[in-house]
């Protein structure tokens, strides 16, 4: 984003510094960029975040998702020059974010207790795998690992089956959660001036963010299972003629059962003793989804969606990649941002689902390792940071 950009944008002036790999510290500092926050990523000049690397060279697809609108800066705080100017971007930085497994800060000699003494007007944000104390403590943690331990998986593995599916839940929910406590802690700095330390961690981060099954069981003693919510919400997804796929979400009003009877048009399904009340709809879900799944595949994704839409039905195609990217209502809203990089080439970003004032600002494409070192050691104070 340019200067005028980020100008209008809640976060303008606050400085961030990032020691982040993989995802969940680089997506939450990638968060504050995308509402006017200066970012600067510090990298080891070793090959960098090693998401750089998963695909060829140092420009992967990995890091391009999670890095745009930063600043890329390379240091090894293994050195003294490196501490040195380390500590010098701590003393006018207004947030630290690190993801570096528990201990690893004060091994660089940056616990806590150094850094508030360096600028008590600094936020620490510390992400961990399963928090700095306890008998995981120790263990590596990456999306899976959370994932499996917090019972996501266990709400999407069918055991008969066992395979992981889907997207990246437990590290972009942490990341969502540090962000949450990273503004709070700003909003509270403009009164006391005093920094905080935030510790957020993916266990329970994974956790927080599937209350529901956690609730069925503490209250009604009801546990969650891969086909829990989908028929508790009566979700569906369908096979039509054209080899198309259909998703179509009832939840719990009458009206969209009633209507949704009105668009498939077959008597025995809506006057089935089982379906006629949500409750039986929700214990017989396998044997509804089975029924409604024989009628839609009798007509194309195109028919059906027209008589979805014309009853007013909760639906949607279930689409690719590709088709998000060529979607009407996507176009419409700008989701995605086309820039440039002066050596990579074209990048293609998603912009913030934020917008401030009706609007948001464009991302500015990913950095190259140390692309910005020159520029960021200009702008650092006099002396040698003690």
């Amino acid at each position: 984003m340019n200067a005028t950009q980020a100008r209008h944008l809640p976060l303008f002036r606050v400085r961030v510094l990032e020691l982040g790999t993989m995802i969940t510290a680089p997506y939450a500092a990638m968060m504050l960029a995308e509402l006017g926050a200066k970012v600067i990523k510090i990298e080891n000049p070793d090959g960098g975040d090693p998401f750089r690397a998963t695909v060829t060279g140092s420009y992967g697809p990995n890091f391009v998702a999670y890095n745009h609108s930063k600043r890329s800066l390379t240091l090894d705080l293994k050195t003294d020059a490196g501490k040195a100017t380390f500590r010098k971007l701590l003393l006018i930085s207004d947030v630290l974010i690190e993801n570096y497994r528990s201990g690893a800060m004060e091994k660089f000699g940056f616990g806590w207790e150094v850094i508030q003494d360096l600028n008590p007007r600094l936020i620490y944000c510390s992400i961990t795998g399963f928090g700095t104390t306890g008998p995981y403590r120790d263990r590596p943690a990456y999306d899976a690992v959370a994932s499996a331990l917090s019972g996501v998986y266990g709400l999407a593995v069918e055991p008969a089956n066992p395979r992981l599916v889907g997207v990246t839940i437990s590290d972009n929910a942490t990341g969502m959660y540090a962000v949450n406590g990273i503004l709070s802690a700003l909003y509270e700095r403009e009164r006391t001036r005093q920094g905080r330390r935030i510790e957020v961690n993916m266990l329970e981060s994974a956790i927080a963010f599937t209350p529901d099954a956690f609730a069925h069981y503490t209250q009604g003693n009801t546990t969650y299972g891969p086909q829990s919510r989908i028929a508790s919400s009566q979700c569906f997804a369908f096979m039509c003629s054209d080899k198309k796929l259909l998703a179509v979400h009832l939840s719990l009003q009458n009206k969209f059962w009633d209507n949704f009877m009105k668009v498939i048009e077959e008597p025995a399904i809506a006057s089935d003793k089982r379906f006629k009340e949500r409750a039986g709809r929700v214990a017989n879900y396998g044997e509804l989804n089975a029924a409604i799944a024989k009628v839609v595949v009798k007509r194309t994704r195109t028919f059906w969606m027209v008589r979805l839409e014309q009853f007013d039905v909760p639906f949607a195609p279930i689409h690719t990649i590709p088709m998000v990217l060529a979607d009407p209502q996507v176009a419409h809203l700008g989701t995605f941002c086309e820039a440039n990089h002066p050596i990579q080439g074209r990048v293609v970003t998603i912009r913030s689902p934020i917008r401030v004032d009706g609007a948001r600002s464009d991302n500015t494409p990913p950095p190259m390792l140390g692309e910005h070192n020159a520029e960021i050691l200009k702008e650092l104070p006099e002396g040698d940071g003690s």
